[in-house]
Parts: structure tokens; sequence; C-alpha cells
């Protein structure tokens, strides 16, 4: 009787001890440390850290992350075609018709770039570097503000929650290449953008654009203590997609875990046309719900119309990370943590703030952050835009609107 009490007894010290939170924060292999030295906003490394400690061993939940600004600092979708301009790597359209790049394209945007971009034979490399600037400044002009140089709208009759032209354009222009071609384009923007100085600009065509790019040292850490703890982690992106599998290996990400702007390819070439999702054969991206299908589509297997819809808890992200209204729908999809870093985004900061569940982070920039916006967001009355452009109040699951919100955590946060 004396030894069965003192099995018993030694069993459940043993217990005790497996189930003590001190001992779960002490494994590496589901409670691995974030580094203490990398500054993050307020409480928000110390309610990571917990998160990370919460997961049980062998609990494997996914964590996505949108890339441009998310993971680092600028646009990758930018850097690429900017590179791809000012090394003459565009090629001249069928026809030289620039309708086929785009279906969203207006007829003026369509008879500017022909006028300005008459000097190569269709299929040839346009002149996009050297004295004459013209094609260069109206493609620069249609891709950076939607608008030829005259000031004509660029696009129009696009879904507004499943796609933003310009982001869909910077991977068409990319047609006629290779998925190799592009993957080293990729590779020498990055080059360029990461050795630029913070700040540095660069020419294109007549105008002068951003020219760097940094890695975030937070996220890469937060990408790595995730991946310890046994979260399988994707990115989601609505910049191209063979130019985020370049980039996203800097943060520890494979490119089997990618999921960006999709091309068709037709012997080995990339097509203008783009994968479609959800039932949809044409004219979806990564882009506010575009997102949610294809998270749903690629990482769950859901095909057909009901990936547009929110899935079951046990069939979504348990974490993911955002910058802007881009990624609002497949943040408030994700079940135990949601992470903005705070970009001024109407429609995104205004569920931030709400935090009507209690799981939301806001973190400022963490190189070069925005000050504090001047008045409240327009929560209530104009935040939210619709599939058709229109604009009006942000809602909670309920239907409820959510009042108006004053930004409250901005730059600056370097030290």
């Amino acid at each position: 009787m004396i030894l069965w009490r003192a099995l018993v007894c030694t069993v459940a010290v043993v217990a005790s001890l497996l189930s003590s939170p001190h001992l779960t924060q002490a494994s590496p292999r589901y409670c691995p440390r974030l580094d203490a030295e990398l500054a993050w906003h307020g409480a928000n490394q110390a309610r990571l850290q917990e998160f990370l400690c919460s997961q049980r061993p062998g609990q494997r939940g996914i964590a996505v992350f949108d890339w441009d600004n998310t993971i680092i600092r600028n646009d990758i979708g930018d850097a690429t075609l900017f590179w791809a301009l000012r090394n003459e790597k565009i090629l001249q359209p069928p026809g030289r018709d620039w309708r086929v790049t785009s279906r969203w394209l207006t007829a003026d945007a369509a008879a500017a770039l022909r006028l300005a971009c008459d000097g190569a034979w269709p299929g040839r490399p346009l002149r996009t570097a050297g004295r004459d600037t013209r094609c260069a400044d109206e493609i620069r002009s249609v891709y950076a503000d939607q608008k030829t140089t005259t000031g004509r709208a660029a696009f129009a009759g696009w879904d507004h929650r499943r796609v933003e032209p310009s982001y869909a354009w910077a991977a068409q222009l990319l047609a006629g290449h290779t998925r190799a071609d592009i993957r080293r384009f990729a590779a020498a923007a990055r080059r360029e953008a990461l050795r630029a100085p913070v700040g540095a600009t660069q020419t294109v065509g007549s105008g002068n654009v951003n020219a760097w790019v940094r890695y975030y040292p937070q996220q890469r850490d937060l990408i790595r203590a995730l991946r310890k703890a046994g979260f399988d982690i994707w990115i989601v992106s609505a910049s191209p997609q063979p130019v985020v599998r370049v980039w996203a290996l800097g943060a520890g990400v494979p490119p089997s875990r990618v999921i960006g702007v999709r091309s068709v390819y037709r012997s080995g070439r990339q097509t203008y046309r783009l994968q479609g999702c959800g039932g949809e054969r044409a004219g979806v991206i990564t882009y506010v719900d575009g997102k949610r299908c294809w998270i749903n589509q690629v990482v769950y297997g859901q095909r057909g119309p009901a990936a547009w819809d929110q899935q079951p808890a046990a069939r979504r992200p348990s974490f993911a990370a955002g910058d802007s209204t881009t990624d609002v729908t497949f943040l408030r999809d994700a079940t135990e943590l949601r992470l903005v870093i705070n970009r001024n985004k109407q429609e995104l900061m205004c569920h931030a703030y709400d935090d009507v569940d209690g799981r939301w982070l806001i973190n400022p920039m963490f190189i070069q952050p925005l000050p504090q916006r001047g008045s409240p967001y327009p929560c209530s009355s104009t935040a939210f835009v619709d599939s058709n452009g229109d604009s009006g109040p942000v809602r909670r699951w309920d239907g409820t609107i959510i009042p108006d919100q004053p930004d409250t955590i901005f730059g600056p946060e370097e030290r």
C-alpha cells in the first residue's frame, strides 16, 4: 500500500510539473522566445509571447502574413516594376494593343500607352530607358496614379473588394517572360533595393520614385518564433507570385508557402491572363475578399464559390498580420490574434481600434512610422468601400456600426 501511494504521489508530481506554465515557457520547442532587444509598441511583444506560449505540444496552427509594408518597409511590386522599366524588360503587346494587358484598362489609357510606346515591334522590349521618357512616364503614371499623364482615368469597372487593377497590372506587364526570367528580375531589384540607403529615390522616366526596401527585424523574429512553435507560415500578397517567392526566402518562408498574384502561363511564358479563384476564371487577385478566397483555396483546399465564405474556425488561420485594407478580410477571419501595422488605412484601422473581441494588436511601422492621423477615422460614415467603389460605414459582424476611432498608436517607435 505504501509503495502504491508513493507511486501515485510521484505520478501526480510529474503531471503537475508537465502542466506548469513555467515549464511550458522554458520549452524551446513549444514556447520560443522573441528577441527582447527588438522594440515593439507597448505590450505587443508581451502579448505575442503569451500567444506563442499558449500553443499546446503537437498543435499546428496556421499563421498568415501580408508582405508589403507588413514584413518589409515599402513595396516589392513597385521595386520590380521600376527595375523592369529602367532595364527595358517590358514587352510591346501584340498588335500594340494595350487593351490586352488588362480587362480594366480604359480606352483613354490604352490610346495614351500606344502613342507613348510606339517605338518597338510586338513582343520586343519597349524603350523605357534613356532620353526619350514618354513610354516610361506613361506606364509609371497609369500604374502609380491610375491616371494617364494627361489626367484621364486609367482603369474602370473592377470589383473593389476582389481586385486592385494597378496591382494586377504590375504582374501582367511581365507577360512574355518565363518564371525564371521574372525571378531574375526580382532578385536584381531586391539587391538594389536592399543596398539603397533608407530614404533613397531613383529616376524612372522623368520622375523620381522610391528606391529602397528593408525587412523588419521584428517580423523576421516573429516568423522564426512562430515556426519553432509549430505554426505553418504563409504569405499572401498582392505583388506578383514569382516576385514574392524571391523575397520570402529572406524572411525564412519557402516559396511553396507563398500566395501572390498568380498569372496563367502558356508554353512556359507568362500571359496577360490571371488565374481565377472561388469558381471564377479570372478577375480575382489577392486583394481584400480575394485574399480570403485564395487562402481558403490554396491553404485549406476549399474549391468553388464556398471559397469566398468565412470557413469554420478549425479551417481558418489562428494568427494573421497585415497593414492595409487589402488585408482586412483575412485578418478578421483569424481566430486568435491579429497584428496590424498602422499605415492609417481606414477600414482596417476602424476594426483594429474597435477591437470588439480583444484580439487586435496595433503597432506603428518599425521603420519611419507615420505620425498621428489628424482626425478620427470616419468609421461611422465613409471608411468602408463596397464592390462598386461606393463608401459607407464600417460594420461589425453583428451589423452594428463602428463609431469613429481616434488614432492613438503612432510613431516614432525606433530606437
